[in-house]
């Protein structure tokens, strides 16, 4: 049986409103004092922030130290007055306003609307904003399997079973494929980014940014879960997903923490 949830989330937060250029409304940053949790370390800091409109709750990461490290707001002020150069910044904030239609797919949540829980949304929640001095490089052989058969991977049976594992204990956070490029995101010690092709069953161009030199465990991960997604889409909505040819899945326990947690507004509806 699958369920649809109908979500909206409304922050009524009084904020100052700028309009650019092309007409488009953003809220103006308010410059601010904030004290960051960190769970990883146990600790709280102070920092400081010009860039986003902060508040208790949210999701943040910093330069520094504790630079890619995820932290929560536990407090702002408003009313300081610093030396700039004593204090490190907040460079990253998690979007977690989230809108629009999901469906319950088991251990996921899935969405055929590619502004609900898009990849570039869904990131925030787990990296800090890339560095823009750091450079990549990737590379393709194009080396095609069928989602079918996955021993074909070239996969040891170690690294199998441990990627087994990962699939099994939800470790697979997001997976979203458009037309025929697809993403992930697979938490393991890090949270891994990866990408691949799907055309006519077959995966190609499948890579992790584990830097792994062979098939690695999140990318096993990865193919059991596009597998058990589309086999529950072709089940529940075949048609949808052949006009939108677009779906997103979240994993539902870490979507009710990142966005349910922390909200003092909205609606959910269940059919």
């Amino acid at each position: 049986m699958t369920y649809k949830i109908g979500f909206y989330a409304d922050d009524k937060t009084e904020n100052r409103e700028l309009v650019t250029a092309q007409g488009e409304v953003k809220t103006a940053p308010v410059k601010s004092v904030v004290q960051v949790y960190f769970p990883d370390r146990n600790r709280e800091y102070a920092y400081y922030n010009d860039t986003f409109d902060l508040h208790n709750g949210d999701i943040v990461y910093v330069d520094g130290k504790l630079e890619g490290l995820r932290g929560r707001v536990v407090n702002v002020s408003y009313n300081f007055k610093i030396k700039l150069s004593d204090y490190k910044r907040v460079i990253g904030k998690a979007d977690v306003d989230v809108k629009g239609e999901l469906h319950i797919g088991g251990s996921h949540l899935v969405s055929f609307d590619s502004t609900v829980i898009p990849y570039e949304k869904i990131i925030t929640w787990f990296k800090a904003p890339k560095n823009p001095e750091e450079e990549y490089v990737q590379g393709e052989d194009n080396t095609a399997f069928p989602l079918s058969d996955l021993s074909l991977m070239n996969i040891s049976p170690d690294v199998a079973e441990r990627g087994s594992d990962y699939y099994l204990g939800n470790r697979v956070a997001y997976i979203c494929l458009d037309g025929t490029k697809g993403k992930a995101i697979v938490e393991g010690g890090n949270a891994y980014e990866l990408e691949f092709t799907y055309q006519n069953g077959e995966v190609s161009n499948l890579v992790c940014d584990c830097f792994c030199s062979f098939a690695c465990k999140h990318q096993l991960a990865t193919m059991l879960q596009l597998r058990e997604t589309l086999e529950y889409i072709e089940e529940n909505h075949r048609e949808t997903f052949a006009q939108t040819n677009y779906f997103s899945a979240v994993n539902k326990k870490l979507f009710y923490s990142f966005v349910m947690d922390n909200r003092k507004t909205g609606s959910i509806t269940l059919e």
